[in-house]
């Protein structure tokens, strides 16, 4: 950096710490700023990055390290935020009605403060505010929105990120969007105003009262809607349960709809039990994670259990470990795995006339839908139910606002099993139906996985891997994408490349995203893309292997894993690694 240049950004780190109204970050800053004045290379790059920003809006909303800067996250990047997201949503409100907020925060390093003077600067703005009234999970945030009829949510969480960052996420709803988009995180152009009106803040006033902190009933209300989505005539409830929220605010919500439905056999992982937003006993605070479910999986052996439940840190996801039934060992299921059960459980509740939805009692259109990296098989299993099917781009904000949704998942652990209570993902209410599949099929002497082989059988094996490759610059991502588009492969793993499409370029049914999609002859699906919120490019894959018989199974399985090794090693080719 030229001497002029590091007089530059010493000059803003100066100007920003004078006016930072967080102590504790200004003072990080000039000690950042005193050790690049003494020579510190390392300091030098760390305050350069710091003010390399300012965050954009990029999934439903902001997520980035704590600390100072513009590049960070937060007071002074949050109250500008807040001061947008207010001045947008009474753009969108024109004087024809009063927008209403609900803000809710998890319990990261400064959740509870960022929530706050959101509360304070909405308020001032003009707009009726409501509070969580404290830490609670992202699906009683959503749910709120929709409960209370308002036209913003707020939802102050970095989900399963590391501690050290924070985030903030905004849903429209009420009367500022259409039905099926009310109380959906937001998409293009909102993000755009809400960004314009960012760049434009000046002043930001904070009332000092005036919002309302809501009453613990908003918390009990949520557990009693999502706990009537139990099946009253399922009987049987005996099922023993690990529970985890792997430090997060997920436990207590999730065992008191547990036991509202019936599940009272429920064994928290007690050193993962309460909210601790440097998630000690995990490296990473995210169920895909390896490593991440060890201690439910050792506390499931200690208490016999037959399920484990494991939420992300905010609770929006879900996942799910059970015993094979060939070895005995525990395996953690893959999310495509979890989605095909929850959607064989769902299709035949809506053939039964068993729906989890309330308002199903009269007549409307079912769909189900899922993002196009996740597993084909869904769309099989709509089809023979009778049932339409919708892929997405990735993310909740494309598959809740599907037209009629009446299940909606992604691969990395989000289902959508109640979108008239939470229109987005859930891991509470999604692990509330998996426990009611789980103990159904242990009452029938059968076990998850024999459900899975079974769909198997009927639709043909549909086995998924990932490749990831994460790297040091964002620049880097967009060179392997180039290459792909300039070299194209011929083939994967033999098989002749049948279609290719650059996602880019938009479709009737899908809006341009920068993808890649290859189909190859034997029903091969490849899907490249930079991940929307880290520095990885991520590549799925898929493949089909048609199942004779149940004596075939084991075969198929084997075939299906060899290919989908031989097709990663092609993928890594094409992309140079």
């Amino acid at each position: 950096m030229t001497t002029s240049a590091l007089d530059t950004l010493l000059a803003a780190a100066d100007a920003w710490a004078a006016t930072d109204p967080d102590p504790r970050t200004a003072e990080e800053l000039r000690t950042l700023a005193g050790q690049v004045r003494s020579g510190d290379t390392a300091a030098e790059l760390e305050l350069q990055d710091s003010f390399s920003g300012p965050l954009l809006f990029g999934t439903a909303g902001l997520r980035a390290a704590l600390g100072a800067g513009p590049n960070r996250m937060n007071r002074v990047v949050v109250r500008r935020a807040a001061a947008g997201v207010a001045a947008h949503a009474l753009d969108l409100a024109a004087g024809a009605y009063a927008p209403r907020a609900v803000v809710g925060f998890d319990a990261r390093h400064n959740s509870r403060i960022f929530a706050e003077e959101t509360a304070a600067i909405l308020t001032a703005a003009g707009i009726q505010t409501f509070l969580m009234p404290r830490e609670l999970p992202t699906p009683v945030l959503a749910y709120a929105i929709r409960a209370l009829a308002c036209e913003v949510g707020i939802m102050v969480t970095a989900s399963h990120n590391p501690p050290q960052d924070n985030g903030y996420k905004v849903y429209l709803g009420g009367r500022a969007v259409e039905e099926d988009a009310r109380g959906v995180q937001i998409v293009a152009p909102h993000d755009a105003g809400i960004a314009a009106h960012i760049d434009a803040v000046r002043d930001i006033p904070l009332a000092a009262s005036g919002w309302t902190v809501l009453p613990e009933a908003i918390e009990t209300d949520y557990v009693a809607s999502v706990a009537a989505l139990a099946d009253p005539h399922l009987t049987d409830r005996d099922l023993k349960i690990v529970l985890t929220p792997l430090h997060g605010v997920g436990g207590r919500t999730a065992q008191a709809v547990l036991a509202a439905a019936g599940f009272d056999d429920v064994t928290v992982v007690a050193r993962q039990a309460e909210p601790d937003p440097d998630f000690p006993t995990v490296a990473f605070p995210n169920p895909e994670e390896p490593g991440a479910l060890d201690l439910a999986l050792e506390t499931a052996a200690q208490v016999g259990a037959d399920l484990v439940i494991a939420n992300d840190p905010d609770a929006d996801r879900v996942a799910l470990a059970a015993r094979e039934p060939s070895t005995g060992a525990w395996r953690m299921l893959r999310g495509d795995e979890v989605g095909t059960l929850l959607g064989l459980h769902l299709a035949a509740r809506l053939a039964t006339g068993s729906s989890v939805s309330e308002a199903a009692a009269a007549p409307r259109t079912a769909v189900f839908a899922n993002s196009i990296v996740s597993s084909r098989l869904l769309g099989r299993i709509a089809a023979a139910s009778g049932i339409d099917h919708e892929q997405t781009l990735t993310g909740f904000k494309w598959i809740a606002r599907v037209h009629d949704l009446s299940f909606g998942y992604e691969e990395a652990l989000g289902y959508c099993v109640a979108p008239e209570l939470v229109r987005d993902k859930d891991g509470i209410s999604a692990g509330l139906l998996l426990a009611e599949l789980a103990a159904a099929t242990k009452a029938a002497g059968r076990t998850l996985f024999d459900l899975l082989d079974d769909a198997f059988l009927v639709h043909g094996l549909h086995a998924a891997d990932q490749l990831s490759v994460r790297v040091d610059s964002l620049d880097l991502l967009g060179a392997m994408m180039g290459r792909l588009r300039e070299t194209p492969p011929s083939s994967f793993a033999g098989s002749p490349v049948a279609v290719a499409e650059d996602l880019a370029e938009g479709s009737a049914h899908l809006p341009p995203t920068d993808g890649l999609r290859y189909l190859t002859q034997d029903r091969t699906r490849i899907i490249i893309r930079p991940s929307g919120t880290e520095p990885k490019l991520k590549c799925y894959l898929e493949v089909v292997e048609p199942v004779g018989s149940a004596a075939g199974l084991d075969e198929a399985k084997e075939s299906a894993r060899v290919r989908l090794e031989a097709v990663k090693r092609d993928v890594a080719g094409a992309l140079g690694l």
